[in-house]
């Protein structure tokens, strides 16, 4: 069971279903998919699907039906319950259950599923259906649909439209609600002491994939899901490698440690926290120098969380300090405004300053709408990491200064979950600790 009660999941309904207006919508669930022979990976339920129900279980389907009466209007079709079958996979809850613990108006067997579809379509303008994303789900719509469309010549009516429902559903998971903002400060706070464990626990001679185990440990004893992501344990110049999840270096001393992980909760609340620090608990000369720059830049992007400021806003306010202290250093040249026009700092910065962070890592949520970016508003969650990285791997732009091997497999990002407010901006995983004196040993 959600630990969001089922009163926030039949508020989001409402909602959704008053957006709607005289379409139906039709949200599959996730299904399981194989790992190997028959071995299926972890199940991890559609978030939209989530979102709206709740129901943790694969291959549903929920219905939304705005045109209908109330009592009629949220259609769930789920797998029956079936012990045969729940001696090897676990229990189902069925379709009474969908009903009495899950808010269904009505529930049917997922088999019913193509024969009913057509019947409660009846009567709505339009099909609000996600295409390309379901296969099996998919081809019972189109042929509902290709049926209505061959009836439109006889009867006279208007064909229904087929819409996508990724703007509407999108645009109300973008704005946290309480229950949600709760959730995600739990999420943060496993996250943020698993990485004051796991930077505990670290020194020289260990193995990435050690530290690893402490943070996912942690995380499954504080009864978390497990990793949100692939965790990234990265030393020295694996730390330059955006992604690394290869976890199996052996720690020197002398390089830096970059932590990139979070938690996944039951109910798919995600923490994300990145913090970077010396393996012998000191910095050497050029890894502080960068260090100072990336954390100042990240103070001031986080301080510019705040309603009526928005991402892109906060993105060049991390952009602008990173190259101006770049530039004191020695690693790029030019005036600060030519470097970011020229994107010649691209080099040792190649990413985006954060991102949404909600029921996905990188949550839905337009970040522009046209030509003008989407305002930050009350409720929104969005990640905020800035970080330089000076390695071989890119070239360095024409007119800038060759790298010294003295910078060379030098990684750093520091990354922090942040709560817009109508005040200042919470960080929500603020117990991580980042300054220079508590990361020095």
């Amino acid at each position: 069971m959600p630990l969001i009660d089922q009163n926030s999941f039949c508020k989001r309904r409402a909602g959704f279903l008053a957006q709607l207006e005289g379409n139906a919508a039709i949200i599959p669930a996730a299904s399981l998919v194989p790992h190997h022979a028959d071995c299926e990976y972890p199940f991890r339920q559609n978030s939209d699907f989530w979102y709206l129900t709740g129901f943790d279980e694969p291959d549903a389907v929920a219905l939304f039906l705005p045109n209908r009466p109330l009592g009629e209007q949220y259609i769930l079709f789920v797998l029956p319950s079936d012990p045969s079958l729940e001696v090897w996979t676990g229990l189902r809850s069925g379709v009474e259950k969908a009903v009495s613990l899950f808010g269904a108006d009505i529930a049917h067997p997922i088999e019913e599923f193509p024969k009913l579809l057509g019947h409660y379509l009846e009567g709505s303008s339009g099909i609000a259906f996600r295409i390309g994303k379901h296969p099996k789900i998919e081809p019972v719509v189109l042929k509902v649909l290709a049926r209505q469309l061959d009836g439109v010549q006889r009867s006279g009516a208007s064909p229904l439209a087929l819409l996508s429902p990724n703007a509407l559903l999108h645009q109300l998971r973008l704005l946290k609600d309480p229950c949600e903002i709760d959730r995600m400060r739990e999420a943060a706070r496993i996250s943020a002491q698993a990485h004051e464990l796991a930077r505990a626990s670290v020194r020289p001679g260990m193995n990435e994939r050690q530290i690893q185990a402490v943070i996912e440990q942690y995380f499954l004893d504080q009864g978390a899901r497990g990793p949100a992501y692939g965790s990234i344990v990265a030393s020295g110049d694996n730390a330059c490698v955006l992604h690394y999840t290869s976890n199996n270096a052996q720690l020197i001393d002398g390089d830096l440690l970059l932590i990139d992980a979070g938690c996944a909760l039951p109910d798919y609340y995600n923490g994300d926290i990145t913090r970077t620090f010396p393996i012998n608990g000191r910095f050497n000369a050029e890894q502080k120098a960068l260090y100072e720059i990336v954390l100042e830049a990240q103070e001031l992007a986080v301080a510019s969380v705040v309603s009526g400021q928005n991402a892109e806003s906060v993105h060049q306010i991390a952009l602008q300090v990173l190259v101006e202290g770049l530039i004191d250093l020695g690693l790029l040249k030019g005036s600060v405004e030519s470097v970011i026009e020229n994107g010649s700092y691209r080099h040792l910065y190649m990413h985006r300053t954060g991102h949404w962070l909600g029921l996905d890592v990188h949550d839905v949520g337009a970040y522009r709408l046209g030509d003008y970016p989407v305002q930050l508003k009350e409720g929104m969650v969005l990640t905020v990491e800035p970080g330089l990285y000076v390695s071989d791997r890119l070239a360095v732009p024409e007119g800038q200064p060759q790298i010294g091997e003295h910078w060379k497999g030098i990684g750093i990002r520091i990354e922090d979950d942040v709560l817009v407010t109508l005040s200042d901006p919470e960080v929500l995983s603020s117990t991580a600790k980042k300054d220079i004196d508590s990361l020095e040993h």
